[in-house]
């Protein structure tokens, strides 16, 4: 997952958000799961937002170390003064109107020597936070891999259960002209032909809502990867079934070691220990040394003269305030601590249902595909009786249904399979 992460952070320089969906897909292109995945990760906001959050933390790590560095300052001032009495500040006569001008400028620079390592401690502070941050920007671009292929695995069960639908229109149809053949030969009723016209007026119902539902699949998709306004392009078919193997003391251990959330987490908590350390610093004096040179006068040029010393600050009595202080990071602490120790039991559960979801849905996927083949056998007998006039229409609709059935089941537990293989690979942490 740092291969997204840099991925990720390459994207900053690039404004992507900007660049229009034509540009990024060409009408007609067929896209891997891995190219779909990718134009996710550049386009979703939340993505731009996580990687904003970055920058800022960033930021905040080099206000952090302003503090090593001198601080210099350069003021002027210029005054219209008009005493009380008729005399000037050194004490001359002054002119009828008593007024006069000021004049006055400074340039002063100040630097800590020594703060018991306030400053220390507030940049690494600021760095676990920005880590923590990172984190955060991997959490939100692993959910972004998942929606995208939870979206992806979906268009390809649409497309499948299409392909169901188109073929069972085409099976009624023959149907149909079968029944119609037994009826003008007068081996068969009426009634065949009439039941054949309504199952194949089902099936053309069951075909319309099957393209409608590849319709919502591919704005779905679409919406995931943060173009909406896609053309028109075709995507690789990758839903057959492969079986994955790992053990769950394994897949456990993975998640504890990789997943981002968790990481963000030790890392805030990591921080809050840290702040407990810099409000204590708060009962240490702090000592700093200055210097400025001044310029003053009435009229040009100005008098002028400069100082330079230190100065140390102890603080003796601040209200209580550090006291509080410090027992507000305890107190954070010890919030975050829980938390860790709730988000450690989440990613357990996690892990417990996605293995047993996949073991579950492997199972599936193998009682479905042997459902299929019943069911073909059983409309193949269907039809053979019917054809050789042992047969009713009504069971071989009752077979055709059946297949159409089984099939629609064996590619919902093919998607099923692939959903519940993402979240496994979610719930560790991995791609």
């Amino acid at each position: 997952m740092q291969r997204v992460v840099a991925f990720i952070l390459f994207l900053i320089f690039i404004p992507i958000s900007h660049v229009a969906a034509e540009e990024i897909i060409k009408k007609g292109e067929t896209l891997s799961l891995q190219r779909c995945i990718e134009i996710g990760l550049m386009r979703q906001p939340n993505i731009l937002a996580a990687t904003s959050a970055v920058d800022a933390g960033r930021s905040r790590v080099g206000q952090s170390q302003a503090n090593y560095y001198p601080q210099i300052n350069l003021t002027a001032g210029y005054s219209r003064i008009s005493p009380l009495s008729g005399t000037s500040s050194t004490g001359s006569a002054r002119t009828s109107s008593g007024n006069f001008d000021q004049y006055s400028s400074s340039a002063s620079l100040s630097q800590n020597i020594y703060d018991f390592g306030r400053t220390t401690t507030q940049v690494k502070i600021q760095n676990l936070n920005l880590d923590s941050s990172r984190a955060d920007l991997e959490n939100v671009s692993e959910q972004t891999v998942f929606n995208v292929k939870q979206a992806y695995y979906g268009v390809l069960a649409a497309i499948r259960n299409v392909a169901v639908a188109v073929e069972s229109v085409k099976q009624f149809q023959q149907h149909l002209e079968q029944a119609k053949g037994f009826f003008e030969a007068g081996t068969k009723p009426k009634f065949d032909v009439t039941k054949a016209q309504v199952d194949l007026g089902n099936a053309k119902l069951n075909l319309i809502t099957a393209e409608n539902s590849l319709k919502i699949s591919r704005v779905v998709l679409n919406n995931t990867m943060g173009v909406p306004d896609a053309p028109v392009y075709e995507i690789e078919d990758n839903l057959d079934f492969l079986k994955y193997e790992i053990a769950f003391d394994k897949a456990l251990e993975t998640a504890y070691a990789n997943r981002p959330d968790l990481k963000s987490l030790i890392l805030k908590r990591q921080a809050t220990e840290s702040s407990i350390e810099l409000a204590v610093k708060n009962y240490y004096p702090y000592l700093s040394g200055n210097a400025s040179y001044n310029w003053s006068g009435e009229k040009f040029p100005l008098d002028h003269g400069w100082t330079a010393g230190a100065t140390l600050s102890f603080p003796l009595f601040s209200g209580f305030l550090t006291k509080y202080q410090v027992e507000e990071a305890k107190a954070n602490l010890n919030v975050i601590r829980a938390n860790e120790e709730t988000l450690k039991q989440g990613v357990l559960l996690d892990i417990q249902q996605a293995y047993l979801n996949l073991q579950q849905a492997e199972e599936k996927i193998n009682t479905a595909g042997l459902n299929v083949k019943q069911a073909e056998e059983n409309l193949e007998i269907a039809n053979g009786r019917y054809t050789a006039g042992v047969g009713n229409p009504i069971e071989v609709t009752d077979a055709e249904v059946s297949l159409i059935n089984a099939k629609t089941s064996y590619n919902q537990a093919l998607y099923d399979h692939k959903v519940t293989l993402a979240n496994l690979e979610k719930a560790m942490g991995t791609k």
